[in-house]
């Protein structure tokens, strides 16, 4: 059963390479022609690629978030680490409008790094008062952070450039362009060496501290990774809701709450939820598509729904 589980983002990955406007067939993979190598090359695999490494790291960032907030409605999406990461290319295109695509991805992710911190900042002051202030806090905290955003980009002319980075677009995945987004694997692997880590702080500060944990620096790195992997994905194929705080939740509802237990399951279900989500937007109005940031908005709210019906409510995730 496991095996079937597991092969199910390798079929729905080879139906993506053949879906297109462009035609193209399993016999071109095994005697391509010169125009079918070229289609795979510069832009089926890559995007293939940008798919699976977002969806993967998008999943795991709202892992290790939701653990770090004590929340499972915490999430790059209700952290304002998305809107901030958006503000930091705002801020890369005025600043260094010549700038080379990984100085960009580095401005958006020290913004990143600073608007999780902010945050952070915030959930110790009202944890207290209830569970769902946490994400009602992030989300009035991003919606500041976007306005500011959208307020430079009107002075400066550029909402155009800005909201780019707004919806998420897997049509203009090419060769050359998305390459940053394999940093994902490195910060994926470093989340699962210090996966026990990130379960203990999820207890919270004093029992991390009477095991022998250095919290803050454990939560540091957290948010380095959750900011990292926001930032990657934002600058190359801009933001896809829902996946980051769906995902782990819907592991979480079958394996219960532990970071090592569940990362790599995580990742699994964050690239086949995107997959899919890519794959029905390709073809829903064929030859066009609908934006995997539209496809997954609708199938995430529904299965947020779901989930909310099932009796999954904001409580502490340690």
């Amino acid at each position: 059963m496991r095996r079937c589980l597991w092969a199910i983002p390798l079929l729905l990955a080879l139906t993506s390479l053949f879906i297109g406007t462009a035609e193209l067939t399993p016999r071109d993979l095994l005697h391509p022609t010169d125009e079918a190598r070229r289609l795979l090359i510069l832009s089926r695999i890559p995007r293939l690629a940008s798919i699976l490494l977002a969806g993967m790291g998008l999943g795991v960032a709202g892992l290790i978030m939701q653990h770090l907030a004590q929340n499972r409605l915490a999430s790059p999406t209700t952290a304002g680490t998305e809107d901030a990461a958006r503000f930091g290319v705002l801020v890369a295109l005025l600043l260094f409008p010549h700038a080379a695509p990984w100085q960009r991805m580095l401005v958006a992710f020290v913004c990143a790094l600073a608007g999780t911190a902010v945050f952070m900042a915030l959930v110790n002051r009202v944890r207290n008062k209830g569970s769902i202030f946490v994400p009602i806090v992030g989300l009035m905290f991003g919606n500041v952070v976007g306005a500011f955003t959208t307020f430079f980009a009107y002075q400066f002319d550029l909402v155009q450039n800005v909201s780019a980075w707004l919806q998420g677009n897997f049509s203009l995945v090419i060769q050359g362009n998305y390459e940053l987004l394999y940093l994902a694997v490195p910060l994926v692997a470093l989340a699962y060496l210090y996966a026990e880590r990130f379960t203990i702080a999820g207890l919270g500060e004093s029992f991390a501290t009477n095991l022998g944990l250095n919290y803050r620096q454990v939560v540091t790195l957290g948010l380095v990774i959750v900011s990292l992997l926001t930032a990657v994905v934002i600058l190359t194929v801009g933001k896809i809701p829902f996946v980051s705080l769906i995902v782990p939740n819907l592991v979480a509802l079958v394996r219960g709450d532990h970071v090592r237990r569940n990362l790599a399951l995580t990742a699994w279900t964050g690239t086949t939820f995107v997959l899919a989500c890519d794959i029905v937007g390709r073809l829903i109005i064929r030859p066009y598509e609908v934006p995997i940031a539209l496809m997954a908005g609708i199938v995430g709210s529904v299965a947020f729904l779901y989930l909310l019906l099932r009796g999954i409510r904001p409580r502490e995730a340690g």
